[in-house]
């Protein structure tokens, strides 16, 4: 059995969940990266029901919205309860150069993985130069 022993620990707990902590921030924690033509981002969502995952994109605004259900049942009394759950959201602004129109979603393990593509006009292209002697392309 567990014992607690430390009255001010849930206290120290509910300011960890509302205020987050370098090691253990309050909202869903996640990394992002380019890889080739796409930009890729990875929540870490373990225990979430893969249908309790909601995202949208309103004009450059990326919101996902997921929840953790409480596992304990109405007559069980929780001995530690440091795991957050509840309805965890979080937004991000993508840029223009980014096609939120085919945003792949997939989610496995525990991780919600977006690839979202970059578009045409923000990929890198040749540019001609014209000179007196001819002409030559240079990268953009």
């Amino acid at each position: 059995m567990l014992m607690r022993t430390d009255p001010f620990r849930e206290l120290d707990r509910l300011a960890q969940q509302v205020l987050g902590t370098a090691a253990r921030p309050a909202a869903m924690p996640m990394d992002a990266w380019r890889e080739d033509q796409n930009f890729v981002v990875a929540f870490d969502l373990p225990g979430v029901n893969p249908e309790s995952i909601d995202l949208d994109v309103e004009r450059n605004v990326l919101t996902v919205k997921a929840e953790r259900p409480d596992p304990a049942g109405k007559d069980t009394e929780l001995v530690a309860s440091e795991r957050p759950r509840g309805v965890f959201s979080r937004q991000l602004i993508l840029g223009d150069t980014l096609d939120v129109e085919n945003v792949k979603a997939t989610y496995d393990g525990g991780v919600l993985t977006l690839q979202i593509p970059v578009t045409e006009k923000a990929k890198p292209r040749k540019i001609e130069i014209e000179t007196k002697e001819g002409h030559r392309e240079i990268a953009a």
